[in-house]
């Protein structure tokens, strides 16, 4: 009769076991990475000052979205809302006039971390080139899922903020 379990002795992890546990670490669901997505540049015709001066306080959007979102609530640095049933809390954390806004996700509601920078470039008196700049901190399945999504939605959104722009007086 043959011994039991030849071949199968017990020992040491060797290096391929070693390097086979670092590559399922690596795809494991709660290996996250961050992740970069930017908008197409958006024309705006105002000047960066304009556009800069409505972006920098929550508080100034309250009539463009208060009717597009459930319980939005706002102050100049922090804003609430609601959204497919998530609640979604922003905050200002910098701002530089004219350049940029840096916005990050709050505490609760959205699964997902995140930080977006409106950024803004003037081009001439009365015209300013817009972008959205994402860092969402995604693991490996949510990428597949809604990477693509977030890019078109990021795209979408920067084009909407131009139409609202170059369409309301200011």
């Amino acid at each position: 009769m043959a011994p039991k379990n030849k071949g199968f002795e017990k020992r040491s992890p060797g290096k391929s076991e070693k390097f086979a546990k670092k590559a399922i670490a690596a795809f494991d669901d709660k290996h996250t990475t961050m992740e970069k997505y930017e908008s197409k540049h958006q024309q705006i015709l105002r000047s960066a000052e304009q556009i800069y001066t409505v972006i920098s306080r929550f508080d100034n959007l309250t009539p463009a979205v208060q009717d597009k979102v459930e319980e939005w609530r706002a102050d100049e640095n922090s804003c609430s809302f609601k959204v497919k049933g998530f609640t979604v809390n922003l905050q200002i954390v910098a701002k530089e006039a004219p350049k940029y806004v840096k916005i990050q996700s709050g505490e609760g509601g959205v699964p997902i971390d995140f930080t977006f920078w409106i950024q803004l470039q003037p081009a001439g008196p009365y015209d300013t080139r817009m972008r959205l700049v994402l860092h969402a901190e995604l693991n490996m399945m949510m990428r597949m899922m809604i990477g693509g999504k977030l890019q078109k939605a990021l795209d979408q959104i920067a084009e909407a903020m131009a139409k609202a722009m170059n369409g309301s007086a200011m």
